[in-house]
Parts: structure tokens; C-alpha cells; sequence
């Protein structure tokens, strides 16, 4: 299996599993259960929702697309105000800024984060040194932080810079050290995992890194927790549950490394992550991410891929990862990428000031950090 299947996987598999969570995210699995049958919901033609993304996979694009627009926090900060333009939007305007924000499937709110859109909603501000509070939202560490990160991990950048990279954008939105370590944590993982480690030598790695971090007990004790449960046999949706709801952000990375390790398969991994009582479409995604980069685009179910919302999107995104980490590694010609993510001639200062924020609600039980904008397209 080569680096390019591994990174179409990561993106791909990320996609399959915020489909497949959708339709049951804010649900208690008992309600899953009476719904889809004793097993949850095992197959994603039965969501009912035609493959529809939600803004797991809208961000993780956006993330990429600031990472090939530049890449520095600024360069984030502003791919994150275009995402955030698309839940405010119908469409894509008469000239978009760049060739993401041109795709219409983006435009819909499917229950975005509170900290992600009141946090890119803020003008820009630099990252505080870890272990510190962020700037923005300094009390949250949602999930939102993890379920767009697995970028940073794609892009050939070792897994110390993908971990500091992935933790300073987080900060854009989520202020708590926790938040902001548990993205880079999984930056960490996928980058491991998609230059071939083992998972479990991976996740080994990865809590290194976390206990070498000040603050960093928390999700690291919440990984630990997710390998010795995944280590007491087959996976169920009430051990899930032992390790998390997925609503905050090392429970949400934990999850997706329990389901990952406890999963025989991609498909099993991905049904485990989503049964449960908490936020299914994150977890999914997340856990979708890190089966894709560790059994790449082949390993993932078929008929799934076929049915996934923006399908091609999602892949020349991949490929674009791919052409932009190889340019990196060489020394080589990235120029057929600067048509789809124009770069900025001069270095930028920090965003001119706010966009207006759209007043946020919660979006569902057990969701604190989840809003509901304009519906679009959900059944």
C-alpha cells in the first residue's frame, strides 16, 4: 500500500464515517437501537440521508486548503473563514475565493460547533504557548479541535511538527490545552499511521509525546483508557461508551483508537465508532480518518465510497496533499496546485476584523458545543 492510497483512505474514510454518524448523532443507543435493530446501524444505504457530510468533513477540507494555501495559522485562520462563509450562504458566490469554496455540497449546516464558528468568527489572534490557555474560547476543548486536524498528519511533515502545527491551529477556535493537545495528538497518530507504524506502536508513540507535554494527562490518560478497553475483547457499543461520548476532544480521539483497534476491519471499526449515545458524527469521522490512513482507499467498504457526499472532492483534495508533500520532500513543482489554492503574494497580518457571528444555540442533547444554522438538505 502506497503513501497516496493511505492519504485518499484518510480523507475518504473520514467522510464515510461523519455519513455514517449523522443520522444518529444526539441519539441515545437504546433509540439507535429500536431504529436500526440490535447491532445499531451497521450500514450507511440504511442512514436515509443519501451520504450527506456535515462540517467534520467541511472543515477537514478546509484545513487542507489553508495547508495548501500557505499553511501558516493566518493561512488557517482564513481557510476557516470561508468554511464559515458556507454555512452562511445559499451558494457559492459569482467568484469564489478559490476553488473549494466553489463546490456547492459545502453549503450546508448540519449542526456546526459553537467554538468553531464563534472562534473564526473573531479576528485573528496568535497561538499562547502550550500548557497555557488559548486566546480564543480558552474554556473549551470540544471536539471540534480533532475531527478536522488528520490534515497536518498528510502531508509528510513527521509527527513532532504535524503534533505543533495541528495544536497551534486549534487554537484559532478552542482554547483549552487539552483541545488544543488532542489535535495534535491525532495530527501525531495519522502521520505515524500513514507512513506505515503499526497502530498500536503508534498510539505508544504518540502518548510519548503527550506525557512530554505539560497538560497533556488528560488525553493521554483518555488514550490509555481506550487501549486497555480495546485489549478486553471484541468491540461493543457499551465498552464504546466506557471510553467516552465524543463530545470533548481526547474522548472523541480516544473513541476512534478504541474502534480502531477493537475493529477486525475498516467497516467494523467504522459502525463501532458511531453506536453510541454521544456525538456519532465525530467520533465517525475521526475514526474514519485513522482506518482510512492505516488500511488506505482499498480497504475501505465500496458500496460506502460509492454513496459518500462530494466523493470527488474529498479525493482530488487527497491527491493534492499528496502532490504538494512530494513538491515539499523534492524541491519539486507544486504549480499545478496554484490554481486551486492561490497562495497569498504577501504575507498577510492578522485578519482585518469580525465576521458577524450568527447567534448560536445548542444543538442537541448532550451537545453543548454544537449550533444549528441555516438546515440544508437533511431529511
Amino acid at each position: 500500500m502506497d503513501f497516496t492510497d493511505r492519504v485518499r483512505g484518510a480523507l475518504l474514510g473520514g467522510a464515510l464515517g461523519d455519513a455514517l454518524g449523522w443520522p444518529i448523532e444526539f441519539q441515545r443507543l437504546e433509540r439507535i437501537r429500536e431504529r436500526f435493530g440490535p447491532d445499531g446501524l451497521t450500514d450507511l444505504a440504511d442512514a436515509g440521508l443519501g451520504g450527506q457530510v456535515t462540517d467534520d468533513t467541511q472543515m477537514t477540507l478546509f484545513t487542507a486548503e489553508g495547508l495548501l494555501r500557505g499553511g501558516r495559522p493566518e493561512d488557517l485562520h482564513a481557510a476557516y473563514r470561508r468554511w464559515f462563509l458556507t454555512q452562511r450562504l445559499p451558494g457559492p458566490e459569482r467568484d469564489p475565493d478559490g476553488w473549494l469554496a466553489a463546490q456547492d455540497f459545502l453549503y450546508a449546516s448540519r449542526a456546526p460547533g459553537n467554538a468553531c464558528t464563534t472562534g473564526v468568527a473573531a479576528a485573528y489572534r496568535p497561538a499562547a504557548p502550550f500548557g497555557q490557555d488559548g486566546p480564543v474560547n480558552p474554556g473549551s476543548k470540544g471536539c471540534g479541535t480533532v475531527m478536522r486536524s488528520a490534515p497536518f498528519g498528510l502531508l509528510g511533515l513527521g509527527p513532532e511538527e504535524a503534533f505543533r502545527q495541528a495544536a497551534v491551529a486549534a487554537q484559532l477556535t478552542h482554547g483549552h490545552p487539552t483541545g488544543y493537545l488532542a489535535a495534535g495528538a491525532f495530527a501525531a497518530l495519522v502521520d505515524r499511521v500513514a507512513a506505515g507504524t503499526p497502530l498500536r506502536p503508534a498510539v505508544d508513540a504518540v502518548l510519548a509525546q503527550l506525557d512530554a507535554h505539560r497538560l497533556g494527562a488528560e488525553t493521554g490518560d483518555a488514550l490509555r483508557r481506550a487501549v486497555r478497553i480495546a485489549a478486553e475483547g471484541p468491540g461493543t457499543a457499551e465498552a464504546v461508551e466506557r471510553v467516552g461520548l465524543g463530545w470533548i476532544a481526547e474522548e472523541c480521539l480516544a473513541i476512534a483508537v478504541y474502534a480502531a483497534l477493537a475493529g477486525p476491519d475498516a467497516r467494523a471499526a467504522l459502525v463501532l465508532s458511531v453506536n453510541h449515545s454521544g456525538d456519532s458524527d465525530s467520533t465517525g469521522a475521526v475514526c474514519g480518518n485513522l482506518v482510512g490512513a492505516l488500511h488506505g482507499r482499498s480497504g475501505l467498504p465500496a458500496d460506502w465510497c460509492a454513496l459518500v457526499e462530494g466523493r470527488e472532492v474529498v479525493l482530488q483534495v487527497a491527491d493534492d496533499l499528496v502532490t504538494a508533500a512530494a513538491a515539499a520532500a523534492t524541491g519539486g513543482d507544486r504549480s499545478a496546485l496554484d490554481a486551486r489554492y492561490p497562495r497569498p503574494a504577501t504575507a498577510p497580518g492578522p485578519a482585518a476584523g469580525p465576521v458577524p457571528a450568527a447567534t448560536a444555540a445548542p444543538g442537541g442533547p448532550g451537545g453543548p458545543e454544537r449550533a444549528r444554522f441555516r438546515p440544508r438538505g437533511r431529511a
